[in-house]
């Protein structure tokens, strides 16, 4: 305990840096898991990464209340990144309930408190189970674990308004439009020939009502999709985890100044 005291500050920034994480994280920084349970959690997990890490000898002063800002920053940062790109799952449910016609019955999210489609919610849960089943979670861990080789604690700050910084958030921001429209393209695309369909016998079948006809018609067609399209799906998910290692690394990367 003795020897501990010394770099007792540099433990309290790993602490903040952990903590900051698991704000916006996936999956950890949902509001049904008790507030103690994510302390305690990144409490212990700060534990780990002190004890296994080359830590510096700090002195609290004016310089390292800039640390305490310049950790809570990076941490927000890396977090908010990967829960960005995991949103790719919920837009490409909200593309599919836009063409199913889902998206007037919209459901309340209990993890955010904000309102999410139908089917968003259902591809959200079963990625998180298969995030959980992969073991991605740990993965995830990795990242916070070995961001202190790229970012180290006594750097004294960080170009968070940096050019480069926004360009690779905007990088990041179209690849989770584009891995949200690869996902939901299948079924979209099945849909739209279903609608195709529906006008062609509009027009050859008059007296028939295609409103009434159509929109049931329209659901089960997506739902059967959706089935068939299931593993591809799943697929393009566990490439959506690389991409969010990938795009953690590359943000620690350019935080890091390298």
């Amino acid at each position: 305990m003795i020897d501990f005291l010394p770099e007792f500050p540099s433990f309290l920034l790993v602490l903040v840096r952990v903590t900051s994480f698991f704000l916006m994280l996936p999956l950890f920084s949902y509001r049904t898991i008790p507030t103690n349970h994510k302390i305690g959690l990144g409490f212990f997990l700060s534990i780990l990464i002190f004890f296994n890490m080359d830590a510096p000898t700090l002195t609290i002063d004016g310089t390292y209340y800039l640390l305490i800002l310049k950790e809570a920053l990076v941490g927000l940062f890396i977090g908010f990144l990967a829960y960005m790109l995991f949103s790719a799952v919920q837009i490409a449910g909200g593309l599919i309930d836009f063409q199913m016609g889902f998206a007037m019955a919209n459901v309340m999210d209990p993890q955010t408190g904000a309102q999410s489609p139908l089917t968003g919610q259902y591809l959200n849960i079963v990625a998180l189970f298969f995030l959980l089943s992969v073991n991605g979670h740990h993965l995830l861990l990795d990242g916070i674990y070995y961001s202190y080789q790229f970012i180290p604690l006594d750097q004294a700050w960080i170009a968070f308004g940096h050019e480069n910084v926004s360009l690779y958030l905007i990088k990041s921001f179209s690849v989770m439009f584009a891995v949200a429209f690869q996902m939901s393209i299948p079924v979209v695309a099945s849909i739209f020939l279903v609608d195709v369909a529906l006008g062609i016998v509009a027009r050859t079948v008059p007296q028939l009502n295609i409103f009434v006809v159509g929109v049931p018609i329209k659901i089960i067609a997506g739902l059967v999709i959706l089935m068939i399209v299931m593993g591809v799906l799943m697929a393009s998910v566990s490439n959506l985890f690389t991409t969010i290692l990938k795009a953690m690394r590359g943000i620690m990367n350019i935080l890091g100044g390298s």
